[in-house]
């Protein structure tokens, strides 16, 4: 009879154990107002990182597959795409939605592709040029959207005049420039002959530009010293276009393009393991 009582017992205890497991997660479990005080921490971090100025960004990235080697970008219409030696843009994309913006051109009125712009882009640019005239400084525009195809003769040209070695310094190789977003603009001004020139950096035009562009959602892309993020060289008359706020971010902290989706990239991950 013992016998029996014990065994109903030592039954009894079990199935204590069992449910206490399957409720609480046994004896090695936290207990639950730790569990629910780390979950309410993970909120609090979360929901402070998507007040980060960065966090809508975050969406903004390279969407990217790689074919034959090449990573091709997928979301070519974002405003913040990045195409640089690192990321291809498809042979065959052109922006749906190109312009010719009402501003002054340094070949005057002729009707070429490289006068083109996105339609955001290019009422921008009106913008900053109207602003710089405005405040006694005469801008040119020089060079806008460039089709893979124009891409080809150029640096080929470029290949034939210096070597491919040089000519990938000085030149995106086709699919890597920022001309075939219809994004870009080369700008210049009268002193520099309306050529694109280093020198236009120093000229109050060029410095108007590089304390005022970003007010107006342009950024100088190619910046001096930072050629080895970049993979280019110092460009002080390449303006890109990626929106106000972005251009702002960027400017405040003299950031590259590259740099600020390095920041961007980051957060992300700060973001997925507050998850």
């Amino acid at each position: 009879m013992s016998s029996l009582l014990s065994i109903a017992l030592a039954v009894s205890i079990s199935c204590i154990h069992t449910v206490e497991d399957q409720y609480f997660g046994g004896q090695n479990a936290e207990p639950v107002a730790e569990v629910e005080q780390k979950a309410s921490n993970s909120n609090e971090t979360l929901a402070k990182l998507e007040k980060d100025p960065l966090y809508p960004y975050i969406d903004k990235q390279n969407q990217l597959v790689e074919k034959n080697g090449i990573q091709y970008i997928e979301n070519q219409e974002n405003i913040l795409v990045l195409a640089n030696k690192d990321y291809s843009l498809q042979p065959s994309y052109t922006p749906p939605d190109l312009v010719r913006p009402n501003v002054t051109f340094s070949f005057g009125d002729e009707q070429v592709e490289k006068a083109q712009m996105r339609k955001e882009a290019g009422t921008a640019l009106e913008e900053m040029f109207q602003a710089a005239n405005e405040d006694g400084y005469k801008l040119f525009a020089v060079s806008g959207y460039r089709s893979y195809k124009r891409q080809q003769e150029v640096f080929q040209a470029e290949v034939n005049s210096k070597g491919d070695t040089k000519a990938r310094e000085a030149v995106a190789y086709p699919g890597t420039s920022e001309h075939q977003t219809g994004l870009a603009m080369d700008i210049s001004s009268e002193s520099q002959s309306y050529e694109l020139t280093e020198a236009f950096g120093t000229t109050p035009e060029g410095k108007w530009l590089e304390d005022n562009a970003h007010n107006y959602g342009f950024i100088l892309r190619y910046m001096k010293g930072r050629e080895d993020i970049t993979k280019y060289q110092y460009e002080s008359w390449h303006y890109r276009y990626v929106g106000k706020d972005a251009a702002t971010i960027i400017y405040e902290n003299n950031w590259t393009l590259e740099e600020f989706f390095n920041h961007v990239k980051a957060l992300e991950k700060k973001v997925d393991a507050a998850k």
